[in-house]
């Protein structure tokens, strides 16, 4: 059970951002506790994408604020999110296919020796430290990650953001065309996650992952939230009915 007791990790109030004059997001309000996540549902175009890029910094709102930790945030790029522990793994990941985990966890930060050079076998140790709390299966440190699966990529993405202090991680599909053991091991990732007290937001498509994977839903339609429901409240026709007809379930409704 998440406790929502104390303050949110992240508040997004009242949002509303528009394009030449048309709605993308309208006075959308979202929270996330620490150790929590979030499952953002609708079809393309629905504005959830939309929506969670103003806490990315990709996007800057034209009403609403957000709150970090209580505090009112200045986010107006990628750089200010970071300095909010803010990252985002993308969907294509954004890996460097011709290194291996630890030269991609440590891409632009290098560890360096005192003489200045890079210290591959410190890095190397951290990054098998990480791993062995994220992903205790994984083995492959010396490949390129070229030659991961899909899972195992997503495990190098998932440990440079965490390694470097993200509290909040916002995830971009990333469960998308993954077989089922990959989609247990990022699972399991994510349990991980939450045992560290890391907050997610998850961007998704598919109603039976956000059933698995999160603790509520946040369902969008034409750049309106039309609920945030426990995910054990309600079933993944629930889900599917509150995307389609843009209302919540009738037990959920008063």
């Amino acid at each position: 059970m998440v406790d929502r007791s104390g303050t949110p990790l992240v508040e997004l109030k009242d949002i509303s951002i528009a394009f030449g004059g048309v709605k993308a997001v309208d006075h959308v309000s979202v929270d996330l506790y620490p150790g929590e996540v979030v499952g953002l549902l609708g079809h393309n175009g629905a504005g959830k994408s939309t929506l969670i890029k103003c806490l990315s910094g990709a996007y800057r709102q034209d009403s609403g604020d957000v709150f970090i930790n209580g505090q009112k945030a200045a986010i107006n790029n990628p750089r200010d999110a970071r300095g909010y522990n803010i990252e985002t793994i993308y969907q294509t990941l954004a890996l460097a296919d011709n290194l291996d985990a630890s030269a991609n966890l440590f891409l632009g930060r290098e560890i360096v020796t005192p003489l200045g050079l890079v210290n591959e076998s410190a890095m190397e140790a951290e990054t098998r430290k990480i791993m062995n709390r994220l992903n205790p299966n994984f083995r492959k440190f010396n490949a390129p990650v070229s030659a991961l699966s899909g899972g195992q990529r997503q495990s190098v993405a998932i440990a440079r953001a965490v390694y470097f202090n993200a509290r909040i991680l916002i995830m971009d599909e990333p469960t998308a065309a993954l077989g089922p053991a990959e989609t247990q091991m990022v699972a399991e990732i994510i349990q991980e996650l939450k045992r560290q007290g890391i907050g997610i937001f998850l961007i998704d498509h598919d109603v039976h992952q956000v059933k698995r994977l999160c603790d509520r839903a946040a369902v969008m339609k034409n750049g309106e939230l039309v609920g945030c429901v426990d995910v054990d409240d309600v079933s993944t026709d629930d889900l599917l009915g509150m995307i389609i007809a843009g209302k919540k379930p009738e037990h959920l409704a008063a």
